[in-house]
């Protein structure tokens, strides 16, 4: 077994993990700007099926190069599993059919509530104790998305509900991850994961079957390619650092969508959509750090 150099190794692989993780955030960045692109074109469900058949392959080509292919066949949580990656296809969906809706920075500034929707529930779900401090993140949190969505005003859209629909799948999503962990590794999950949503996807694809025009192709071929490197790169974060050094970099992808929608869709930053987003972030930062001091209280 090798051991880190104290002070050396261990800032290296903190560096690389951060890297990784900067990268991945931009890479979904991008496949989040190629779906809302293509989906205006065509529809969500065609462009959200064929980036799952590609997920699905990376999936199982990365299984089996790590020899896990039989253990994930003999999972004994298969049920949770087939849960799971409901849930994560229907997510996506919502959440594309989003970006098409009210643009991609509205739909992120609202989604980035999900971690602390996670905490909300981990509660009465999970059993965990959540804490004074982590509640005030919470509802911070929420007061946030309350001055992004503004109900109650002529600024309010309904649509807006659309990617809370998404947030609020993805916490589920994020729940049963945790029960599944329990069980199986990451890899096994996130072979049922692709596996799942993509034979779910397949299902619904006659009813909104379309012909992707011609100059469309390499773009559809360029989401499937980054796709599977924003996994890949997220996947290669995770292995060389520690998640809870990683996950506040993970809110970097709301810049780098903000960055995207306005240069490329035209969107406006609204003040009121950066004030809330920027609660959301801090409090999501604050609740993560709690979390983590627990964690370490407990072990």
């Amino acid at each position: 077994m090798k051991t880190a150099t104290p002070g050396l190794a261990r800032p290296q692989s903190a560096l690389l993990g951060i890297g990784l993780m900067v990268a991945a955030t931009f890479a979904f960045a991008v496949l989040d700007g190629l779906s809302r692109h293509l989906a205006g074109r065509t529809n969500t469900v065609m462009v959200v099926t064929i980036r799952y058949w590609f997920f699905a392959v990376f999936a199982l080509w990365l299984l089996w190069r790590r020899g896990g292919l039989r253990r994930a066949l003999a999972s004994r949580i298969k049920g949770l599993q087939i849960v799971r990656g409901v849930l994560l296809a229907a997510e996506v969906l919502v959440t594309v059919m989003s970006f098409t809706l009210i643009g991609l920075i509205e739909t992120h500034a609202v989604f980035a509530v999900y971690p602390l929707l996670v905490a909300a529930l981990s509660g009465p779900l999970l059993g965990e104790r959540i804490g004074w401090q982590g509640w005030a993140a919470i509802l911070a949190g929420f007061a946030g998305m309350m001055v992004i969505l503004q109900p109650g005003t002529s600024v309010f859209s309904p649509l807006s509900l659309v990617p809370l629909l998404g947030a609020a799948i993805f916490a589920l999503y994020g729940l049963a991850t945790r029960f599944a962990a329990r069980a199986d590794d990451a890899l096994v999950s996130f072979f049922w994961t692709g596996l799942v949503g993509a034979g779910m996807l397949t299902v619904l694809l006659p009813w909104f079957w379309q012909p992707i025009a011609r100059e469309d192709w390499g773009l559809m071929v360029a989401l499937c390619v980054v796709g599977v490197a924003s996994h890949f790169l997220l996947i290669k974060a995770y292995d060389v650092a520690e998640a809870a050094l990683l996950q506040p970099f993970a809110f970097l992808q709301l810049v780098f969508v903000s960055i995207i929608g306005v240069t490329v869709f035209g969107e406006s930053l609204a003040p009121r959509v950066i004030l809330g987003a920027a609660i959301i972030v801090a409090a999501g930062i604050v609740g993560l750090r709690v979390s983590v001091r627990r964690g370490r209280g407990r072990g």
